[in-house]
């Protein structure tokens, strides 16, 4: 089966929320996976819309994972609506459950009561799918099941997340802006959401400035500017960059700069997999986002890494980088500072 990506979540969250939209509902809303932002979304939006206000003391009950068996939450959903033609039911933390209370939900999936919705948020894992529990929410029940997205999908998600939202975003900030938050969408969407707050009257276009004016995250001294200098060969700005991150090590930790400069450069050694396919013609736009994951903007930053790099030197980096994690992690080094390390990584890459 092929892993579950970003757009698999976000294809199965507009469905659920299409049909509640139109009140549709069904007896069971199983929400689960590794990223909690659309768990949280879809379970917002049935709280707060499913029942009419004056109708939720009663009729809708929240209840957590680590609290409760799977006979008390069966007994809640088994309950009649109180002057309501419904009645909801939200599990969090369900993740904490254990099978046998899982079990017993299963049961009660069997023949489930009309009138109750139960919503089970299962957060940072997903139920196993061989067991009855899962097949049983099929048969009945909407399934969302989330994926972490990865680094190389997060600048286009935020660049999506803002267009919804009448916005655009320079590329080189909606990287900037992904590499430094890492892969918490409900963390990105929290400080985009008060960006475009301060953002002027009449402005609805954030730059790599407006990041570091409103974020504190540096439209110069960051991991993608560093991915940059290197590419170009500018030594001067890539010494400068590890200076500013030996004196800021908390915001600039050594395992996100090793892990940029991997899918950097594993991105590059792709781009040159990718001009040997195409013997010099233009690569296909489809075959920069697909196969190396990137936007067709940065293929010249990759076209002048390429002359710098070629394919070998590009695989000896790689091999190097992960031996610099390792010994960023203690191995093969009992003393040295991380901003040392740097230093001496990128000594050898750019030599």
């Amino acid at each position: 089966m092929a892993k579950l990506r970003i757009k698999d979540t976000i294809a199965s969250y507009a469905s659920i929320m299409a049909a509640l939209k139109n009140k549709i509902y069904k007896p069971l809303y199983l929400l689960m996976g590794e990223e909690p932002y659309y768990i949280d979304l879809l379970a917002g939006y049935m709280t707060d819309s499913i029942l009419p206000e004056a109708e939720r003391s009663f009729n809708q009950t929240v209840v957590y994972g680590k609290d409760v068996s799977g006979k008390n939450i069966v007994d809640l959903a088994r309950r009649y609506p109180m002057m309501s033609a419904q009645q909801v039911v939200v599990v969090k933390e369900a993740q904490n459950l254990k099978d046998k209370d899982l079990e017993d939900i299963e049961v009660y999936l069997r023949a489930p009561l009309a009138s109750t919705i139960l919503i089970v948020c299962y957060k940072g894992k997903s139920v196993d799918k061989r067991k009855a529990f899962y097949k049983q929410a099929q048969k009945v029940g909407d399934i969302l099941e989330t994926a972490q997205p990865y680094d190389s999908e997060l600048s286009g998600w935020v660049k999506d997340f803002l267009k919804e939202k009448g916005c655009t975003i320079e590329p080189a900030a909606a990287t900037i802006l992904a590499e430094a938050l890492g892969a918490d969408l409900g963390k990105i969407v929290n400080e985009l959401s008060k960006l475009m707050v301060l953002l002027p009257q009449g402005t609805r276009s954030i730059t790599a400035a407006d990041i570091e004016k409103n974020i504190g995250i540096s439209k110069e001294y960051n991991n993608f500017e560093l991915n940059a200098a290197l590419s170009a060969g500018n030594v001067l700005k890539a010494n400068r960059i590890v200076q500013h991150f030996e004196k800021n090590p908390k915001d600039n930790p050594m395992v996100l700069t090793i892990s940029s400069l991997y899918s950097h450069f594993l991105k590059l050694f792709t781009y040159h997999m990718l001009r040997a396919k195409y013997k010099g013609a233009a690569i296909p736009d489809m075959e920069i986002r697909g196969t190396m994951r990137t936007e067709p903007y940065f293929v010249r930053e990759y076209e002048a890494a390429a002359r710098r790099y070629n394919p070998t030197k590009t695989s000896e980096i790689i091999s190097l980088l992960r031996e610099f994690d390792m010994r960023s992690k203690g191995w093969n080094n009992a003393s040295t500072e991380d901003g040392d390390l740097l230093r001496e990584l990128v000594y050898k890459i750019m030599h």
